[in-house]
């Protein structure tokens, strides 16, 4: 296991070693596991361990992974040929947010996280760097973050700039305010 990410796996370790609070607004149950987008593979080979530490804290687990949710979409419209030879006609291309797809992914996220948890499961959402250039992170976390009753973790590949309290996906776009509680890697 890379270090970063052994470091960042007991990060969320001892996250999860605080006795958990009720009544928390849902903005403060979102937490980020921020690593560096060259660790996405060996946070790959080793997502089981945070299942097991998460199960071993006496929460659930639900692992949703999205790297293939825009293909899944794609292959569904009707246009999706007419969208490969111009991609300009998919509302939103230029601003980096295909807004149909982004509605259906959050419409799927929270159709999963109702059906398959309650207030003890830890939602964690993995393939986050795959909505880049389709999708804004912080409007999928927004979007869903209320049909979360228990914790919501998102696996980040990207930056986190505590001095203002902004995130960036894959190190590549201005960062966003966000207050999620961020999860690093302890030096």
């Amino acid at each position: 296991m890379s270090n970063r990410i052994n470091k960042l796996l007991s990060a969320y370790k001892d996250f999860l070693s605080v006795p958990k609070q009720e009544g928390l607004a849902a903005i403060q149950r979102v937490i980020f596991a921020v690593y560096d987008k060259t660790d996405e593979l060996r946070l790959r080979n080793v997502i089981d361990e945070f299942s097991l530490v998460t199960k071993e804290a006496g929460e659930k687990w639900l692992l949703i992974d999205i790297t293939n949710a825009f293909p899944k979409w794609m292959v569904e419209q009707e246009y999706k040929d007419a969208y490969f030879e111009c991609p300009d006609d998919m509302a939103g291309y230029q601003t980096g947010e295909l807004v149909e797809f982004t509605s259906s992914l959050i419409d799927d996220l929270k159709d999963q996280i109702t059906k398959n948890s309650d207030s003890g499961t830890v939602i964690a959402i993995l393939g986050v760097g795959s909505l880049f250039g389709l999708a804004r992170a912080s409007t999928v976390v927004e979007g869903i973050k209320d049909a979360v009753s228990g914790r919501l973790l998102v696996f980040f590949p990207g930056e986190h700039h505590p001095e203002n309290h902004t995130y960036r996906l894959l190190d590549a776009r201005d960062g966003w305010n966000y207050l999620a509680i961020p999860l690093l890697a302890k030096e």
